[in-house]
C-alpha cells in the first residue's frame, strides 16, 4: 500500500501540527483511497473500512506534530490501518465467541427448565392415567415398562400366556395414549411418547 509521498509532505505535516485544516485535507485526499482499500481488503466491510479510515486520519491529525521529516507517511498510515483493522477483527471474533456462548448457555438453561417442568407435569398425568387402567393392564404395564421385564418374564410372573400379556400391553398403551392426548398439549405428547 506504500503510496509515493507528496513533494511537500513534511511541510504539510508541520502545518497540520499547527492546526491547518487545509494542509490536512490535502494529505487526507491524497492518502484516503489507499487507507480505505487496505482496510476493506482486511475487513471485507465497507462500513468498517470507513470507520478505520476515519480513525486513522484522526490519529494522523492528533500525532502530526510527533512525526519527523524522515517519516514515510505512506508506511505510517499502512501500519495504522493494519493495526486498527486487526483490532476490529479480534474484537469481532471475541464478540462472536461471546455471543455463541451466551446463546448456548441461555438455550440450554431455558430448555432444561422448560422441559423439566413439562416432563414433571407429563409424568404426573401419565401416573394418573396408569392408575385408571384395569388391574391386569396396569400390572402388565408396570412390569414391562416400569420394572423393565420382557413379555415372557411378565407372563411367567403373572401366570399368563405371552400373547395375553402382549394384548394387555396393547390395550394399556392405547388407553394411556388416549388419556394423554385429552390431558396434555402437543409438546407434552411428544415427550410422553418417549416415555410410553
Amino acid at each position: 500500500m506504500f503510496v509515493r509521498s507528496l513533494n511537500n509532505e513534511s511541510q504539510l505535516l508541520r502545518k497540520i501540527a499547527e492546526g491547518d485544516q487545509h494542509a490536512f485535507k490535502i494529505i487526507y485526499d491524497y492518502h484516503r483511497r489507499a487507507v480505505y482499500a487496505r482496510a476493506i481488503f482486511l475487513l471485507k466491510s465497507e462500513v468498517l473500512a470507513e470507520e478505520v479510515l476515519q480513525e486513522v486520519m484522526l490519529k494522523l491529525w492528533q500525532s502530526a506534530g510527533k512525526l519527523t521529516d524522515e517519516t514515510n507517511l505512506g508506511a505510517y498510515l499502512t501500519t495504522l490501518t493494519r493495526n486498527r483493522s486487526f483490532q476490529i477483527l479480534r474484537r469481532r471474533v471475541l464478540e462472536a465467541k461471546t455471543e455463541i456462548e451466551l446463546r448456548k448457555d441461555w438455550t440450554e438453561s431455558h430448555n432444561e427448565t422448560e422441559e423439566g417442568i413439562l416432563l414433571a407435569d407429563t409424568q404426573k398425568i401419565l401416573a394418573d392415567g396408569i392408575a385408571l387402567l384395569p388391574p391386569q393392564q396396569k400390572m402388565v404395564y408396570e412390569l414391562c415398562r416400569v420394572d423393565g421385564l420382557k413379555y415372557e418374564q411378565a407372563a411367567q410372573s403373572m401366570n399368563l400366556s405371552v400373547e395375553t400379556v402382549k394384548s394387555y400391553m396393547k390395550l394399556a398403551l392405547r388407553s394411556l395414549r388416549s388419556y394423554m392426548k385429552s390431558h396434555t398439549d402437543l409438546a407434552a405428547i411428544l415427550i410422553i411418547l418417549k416415555i410410553i
